[in-house]
């Protein structure tokens, strides 16, 4: 199975290095890495082409203006050639060397899974595993799981590129609209009747601080809109409810 790596960029020289060496290092190296810049005008670009040069599989790069991060990711999501695909955003990385490896050996036994999807690993501006992502995988996902937030973080949540390219990400949302991408790709996986699985592995190590954690109260005011259009707005409240009691009571 080749896997489409789809990273996002823009004036992210400082962080970059790190999600190329990562990719660079996987023992599975039938990968397409599709790097995605907002016109930079660091040297975001220069080390792309830099990395680009010096490894053995495609690496495609397109730095152009664009309208926002998931204008980007759309960008990206159409250009993707893999089997699979995940975005891999500036700052984040595979979890280890082995990574593409473990899932294209798990891949291999399963009958083409709408998704897999596994653990993150929450790491600081070094690298340093602090801890593992609070919200945890469920052992069985479904797209309603996401009622209860995004137990998936989209760095671990590999989706069939067929798939994947019949849901492009809505504009409106600024901030969250990952995670209506993904309840869309699930709802689509279940009308097809095909499975998500769960890898049991961590697959991504997510840097402490990223545009989510940023614009946190515009995130927590998308995300409740998201869950309102999909899981309706009672159902929504009563979850929005019980999440201020659990932490009222930690």
């Amino acid at each position: 199975m080749r896997i489409t790596i789809i990273t996002v960029t823009y004036q992210a020289a400082a962080v970059l290095q790190r999600t190329l060496d990562s990719v660079s290092r996987q023992t599975c190296q039938d990968i397409e890495h599709l790097i995605i810049d907002g016109a930079s005008k660091d040297d975001t670009v220069k080390m792309a082409k830099a990395y680009q040069e010096k490894v053995p599989y495609p690496v495609i790069i397109q730095s152009e203006p664009d309208h926002g991060l998931y204008d980007a990711m759309n960008k990206g999501l159409h250009k993707a050639t893999g089997d699979y695909l995940v975005f891999l955003n500036a700052g984040d990385t595979l979890h280890a060397d082995d990574t593409l490896s473990t899932l294209n050996s798990q891949l291999s036994t399963l009958n083409s899974p709408a998704v897999i999807y596994g653990d993150t690993a929450i790491v600081d501006g070094e690298g340093k595993f602090l801890h593992l992502r609070r919200l945890r995988p469920p052992k069985r996902l479904t797209w309603r799981s996401f009622k209860q937030g995004m137990l998936v973080c989209h760095q671990a949540f590999y989706v069939r590129t067929d798939i994947a390219q019949q849901e492009d990400y809505d504009l409106r949302y600024r901030h969250s609209a990952d995670v209506d991408w993904c309840i869309r790709v699930m709802k689509r996986a279940e009308e097809m009747r095909l499975p998500l699985v769960n890898a049991n592995t961590i697959l991504a190590d997510f840097m402490e601080g990223g545009n989510t954690t940023q614009n946190h109260r515009a995130s927590l005011k998308e995300r409740y809109q998201v869950m309102c259009h999909h899981y309706g707005k009672a159902s929504t409240i009563v979850m929005h409810a019980w999440f201020l009691v659990r932490q009222l009571f930690r």
